[in-house]
């Protein structure tokens, strides 16, 4: 069904009713106070002359908008851009100080624009229609009493995926200036509270940890103020029915495609009704909008399952890929990398980089990226950072010079940068020490031996795109790898007045898009991964701009079951980094097998990081062989359906997860049992996504497995054991513990 969306109702008090079969997202304007209504957002229902059956306007106590007129306190109404100041307790969505020196707004509805294609947000990550008629956005156009602001409210919606974006634009059309103290990208109001709160949390090394508890009264508040999105908090949350699991109930995904600070919320009411927020943080926040200006708030995405957790994320996985995510034509699928950061650190030469790439082309790999190391005079991590020049003691023909050796061996080139940070001494920091993030007369702290560039300043921008133009001018690089290593302190910008300050953070983010869009736009086919400190910096804004993005620091194929997992809540594998890594694994100490490592990094972009001249022969004959076979399930894994069986945060000993065709032919199923345990090696584990009408070969550990169909793979399951009865069914020796089993399933042609 093609989206769709549908007006009735009086011209004055219309209802807007957005749907593509599977959502239906419904708008109504209240009858006095012409205030945009939320009246439903869930599975796709039926639409009707009118929606009056949606409005609750009970008799309530408190403070009302309208004298003698019980129903009209909007503490108690469910709103689409609710303000500060008026009859609405709440927290707000947007919140202004006049010139006069009070906060309070009311936003009412003027009119409204129908569109059939989405135009891009200036200066922020957007999604897009990939067709002419697979998007709808409905502009809704309010105004504010005696000010002259005017807001818009967009709304998207799409044929193919149970989402809906939101956003809002302020313009100040007055003749006075305002200040934005609060300006959110969404606002939900639910009519109840009965969901658990599903939202992650980690650090360095430990990303995308997942909590769920259920909804309480009161604020519950997942946020950044390090600049960045951060691993510590995500703005991705769930709203999840109690009884909901990973295949069914009822759930609601929340996303800002935002990279800097952020605020998700969940403030549950007396009343038992539900707000949802999500933008910009407003602590640290504040916008000058003089007469004339406008101010664009960040997108946000919103999705609706009825098929549980699993449901949710092939929503946003389906959204990113088809509406997020611009991946070079010549890139549809991820190259096969191997990265020299694990393997040689900064220890290194132009010969040694060389002979590493030969034996990677050996191997099948198709991609040799250089990481950190390559410039200034960096021999370690307290220097060079913002002199992007190539290091002639290392690489005496520079990058060009190596690009070419590379080239010639029939290999991809790619390049490791930090362009928003400076180490003192480089020619940035001696010649223009105003471009640091750094308060005049305070002291200033230092994160990994570096500072902050002011990316909010055009100058810095414009600096740093010529130094990094001067270096990929034709030097064919095909991958860029673009770091930021540290979070933002000391917040000061020497190029804003003391009473615009807190825009700092927000320009800054600003800036970083910036940059990336010119170099996107100079070489549009440079595949990009965005990384910081490993997931400190993995959100939805950034794939707009790297299709892809390094997960965690932690290489290690144990931990990286829990961080994948996480992320695979909300995000898409294709845009997963995950690499094979030397052992014992150089974060945690741990030993695994080559086979438990390739498995875990099959299911992302799948790369190595390691020093190829310390692999054995036999190594290198497992890794030839295990980068042929990822190159025939890379079609699954990146286009297919994610599904996630057992979870590691249940189970600690088990995990087990599998990707399926599109068109449900194929599907690729990986068990990991990461503690042997007595007694329980009869393991059952169903399957899902599967055909159920289909019959499928199944190749695995044991061979020569009966053909099934799926519905009984789905129900029956897989049996992680042998039959002493069937030569063909013995167990390969594959026990103990950080054990993997991999089964691949491929549906039988019927007469």
């Amino acid at each position: 069904m093609q989206a769709q969306i549908l007006v009735t109702g009086p011209e004055k008090r219309p209802v807007f009713h957005l749907t593509n079969g599977q959502i239906s997202y419904i708008i109504g304007i209240t009858e006095r106070a012409a205030i945009p209504e939320q009246l439903y957002f869930g599975a796709a229902i039926r639409p009707q002359a009118g929606y009056d059956f949606l409005i609750d306007r009970e008799n309530r106590n408190g403070v009302l908008l309208f004298d003698q007129d019980p129903t009209s306190s909007l503490d108690y109404l469910g709103q689409e851009y609710p303000s500060y100041g008026h009859s609405d307790f709440r927290q707000p969505a947007l919140q202004l100080t006049y010139p006069q020196g009070d906060q309070v707004t009311l936003l009412t509805y003027e009119s409204y624009r129908i569109l059939a294609h989405k135009e891009p947000l200036p200066g922020l990550p957007a999604s897009f229609g990939r067709t002419p008629d697979d998007t709808m956005v409905l502009e809704l156009h309010l105004k504010d009493e005696g000010s002259g602001l005017k807001v818009t409210l967009q709304y998207a919606i799409f044929s193919d995926v149970a989402a809906v974006t939101r956003s809002a634009r302020l313009e100040q059309s007055g003749t006075e200036t305002l200040w934005i103290d609060r300006a959110m990208s969404l606002a939900l109001d639910l009519p109840d509270h009965d969901y658990d709160l599903i939202h992650f949390y980690g650090g360095w090394a430990h990303e995308m940890n997942l909590e769920r508890q259920p909804l309480q009264h009161g604020i519950y508040q997942v946020s950044s103020l390090r600049g960045v999105t951060s691993a510590v908090q995500t703005p991705l949350i769930a709203l999840a029915r109690p009884q909901a699991d990973e295949f069914q109930g009822q759930v609601l995904g929340f996303n800002l495609l935002y990279s800097g600070n952020f605020l998700s919320q969940t403030e549950t009411a007396l009343s038992g009704t539900t707000r949802v927020l999500l933008g910009i943080h407003p602590d640290l926040f504040r916008w000058e909008l003089k007469p004339g200006h406008s101010f664009q708030t960040p997108e946000a995405v919103m999705v609706y399952s009825h098929n549980g957790l699993n449901g949710m994320s092939q929503a946003f996985h389906d959204f990113y890929r088809r509406h997020l995510i611009r991946r070079p034509a010549s890139k549809a699928l991820s190259p096969v990398l191997l990265n020299s950061w694990e393997g040689c650190y900064f220890n290194f030469d132009q010969d040694r980089l060389v002979s590493m790439a030969e034996t990677a082309r050996e191997m099948g790999i198709d991609l040799f990226v250089l990481d950190d190391g390559w410039f200034g005079h960096r021999d370690d991590d307290t220097t060079s950072l913002g002199d992007w020049r190539p290091d002639r003691r290392k690489l005496p023909e520079g990058i060009s010079g190596l690009s070419h050796k590379i080239h010639a061996l029939g290999l991809q080139f790619g390049l490791w940068i930090e362009p928003e940070m400076v180490n003192p001494g480089t020619p940035i920091w001696e010649e223009h020490p105003d471009w640091v993030i750094r308060v005049p007369g305070k002291s200033a702290s230092p994160s990994r031996n570096q500072y902050v560039l002011d990316m909010g300043r055009p100058e810095v921008v414009t600096n740093l795109f010529d130094q990094l133009c001067r270096v990929l001018d034709g030097a064919g690089v095909d991958y860029i790898k673009w770091d930021m290593n540290r979070h933002l302190s000391e917040l000061y910008s020497h190029a804003l007045p003391a009473s615009r300050q807190s825009e700092l953070s927000h320009r800054y983010c600003l800036g970083v898009y910036q940059l990336y869009e010119r170099l996107l736009e100079r070489y549009p086919d440079i595949l990009f991964e965005s990384c910081s400190s490993g997931g400190q910096r993995f959100d939805a804004g950034m794939l707009y701009y790297a299709p892809q993005a390094w997960v965690s620091d932690n290489t290690d194929a144990v931990a990286r079951l829990k961080i994948q997992y996480g992320t695979s809540m909300g995000y898409p594998l294709a845009a997963m980094g995950a690499h094979v890594s030397a052992v014992p694994n150089h974060q945690t100490g741990r030993v695994t097998s080559l086979a438990l490592r390739s498995t875990v990094a099959s299911f992302g972009t799948f790369g190595y990081e390691l020093d190829p001249a310390q692999l054995t022969d036999a190594e290198k004959v497992r890794i030839k062989q295990d980068i042929a076979d990822f190159k025939k399930l890379q079609p699954i894994v990146a286009k297919g359906c994610f599904y996630r069986l057992i979870s590691p945060f249940d189970r600690p000993e088990l995990c087990a997860w599998m990707a399926v065709s599109k068109d449900r032919q194929q599907a690729y199923v990986a068990v990991f049992r990461l503690l042997e345990v007595m007694g329980q090696e009869r393991t059952r584990i169903p399957l899902a996504g599967l055909d159920p009408a289909l019959l499928y070969t199944v190749k695995g550990p044991w061979q020569s497995l009966t053909p099934r169909y799926g519905d009984n793979l789905m129900s029956a399951g897989l049996i992680l054991a042998g039959n002493k009865r069937d030569a063909s069914r013995q167990p390969d020796g594959q026990r103990g513990d950080f054990a993997v089993y991999t089964f691949m399933l491929e549906a039988v042609a019927q007469a």
